[in-house]
């Protein structure tokens, strides 16, 4: 069933290609590197080349395919319609050292830290690490995905995060972007983020810092009321931590052994449309 949704957005070799390996063969073979972490020259030959399925992976992030994939399953009729109360986190993972020493445009040291900055790479005393920002519905399924380097806060990506929500549900119009309500922990408890997200008629379910609690005590009248928060909405949050267990199940999104960000992220929009299919 899965393979049907989304088999018309496969592209179609060209009357000048050669035989193409069939696609069902390159994406278990995708999925079995993903599950396995093992490296790409270690592909049993069952699913063919090795070299195939990496370029097929390669290509298809470069020309969309694994993002318009995510996007015809999240309006996959399963009788399970997108719930627009969406949780937001994000989660830190380690990058094995095979991932750094990818090479920018005009950058010959491979290693550089431009290089380690521009591939959503940070170094820290633990080494190198990758940020998953994750956006999810209220059943806890992946809507958007925004990579950063591992000491990046979580707090200034919001927005970028809620842009790169687009949920086309098959009518004319523009997709579906704003969310009924966002639900986000402590590390989203700003004054300006709250304004925001007033501006764009978002309700939200945002706790405050204990810093934040006393600051406004310690103004007495003028301190302002405390914002709205519904604490039965937050227990709801627990579905985006729910979320980062099932990516993190597959071996290459637990740990991060893709040179390039746009690699890691084809990767994470891939198994994000598997867990929509199922």
């Amino acid at each position: 069933m899965a393979c049907a949704v989304i088999e018309s957005l496969l592209p179609v070799p060209g009357r000048r290609s050669g035989r193409w390996r069939d696609h069902r063969q390159v994406i278990n073979g995708i999925l079995w590197k993903l599950r396995t972490g093992a490296p790409w020259r270690d592909l049993p030959e069952r699913y063919g080349p090795w070299k195939t399925c990496h370029e097929r992976l390669r290509r298809w992030t470069d020309d969309g395919t694994w993002d318009a994939i995510l996007a015809r399953a999240q309006v996959y009729d399963d009788g399970q319609p997108v719930e627009w109360i969406i949780s937001v986190d994000s989660s830190v993972v380690r990058a094995h050292q095979h991932a750094a020493g990818a090479r920018q445009k005009g950058d010959s040291r491979a290693g550089s830290r431009a290089a380690t900055d521009g591939e959503a790479l940070g170094r820290s005393r633990g080494g190198l690490s990758t940020k998953i920002h994750l956006a999810v519905d209220g059943r806890g399924r992946p809507l958007a995905v925004v990579l950063t380097a591992g000491q990046a806060g979580d707090n200034p990506q919001l927005f970028a995060l809620l842009d790169a929500i687009r949920v086309h549900d098959g009518r004319p119009g523009r997709p579906r972007k704003k969310p009924d309500m966002l639900v986000a922990d402590k590390a989203y408890a700003h004054d300006l983020t709250r304004t925001g997200l007033r501006r764009r008629g978002i309700a939200h379910a945002i706790p405050e810092r204990a810093d934040q609690v006393a600051r406004r005590a310690a103004k007495g009248s003028h301190g302002g009321r405390p914002p709205v928060f519904d604490r039965q909405v937050y227990r709801q949050r627990n579905v985006v931590e729910r979320c980062f267990n099932r990516l993190k199940q597959w071996r290459a999104l637990a740990t991060r052994y893709a040179k390039r960000a746009a690699l890691y992220r084809s990767s994470l929009l891939l198994i994000a449309a598997l867990i929509w299919l199922k």
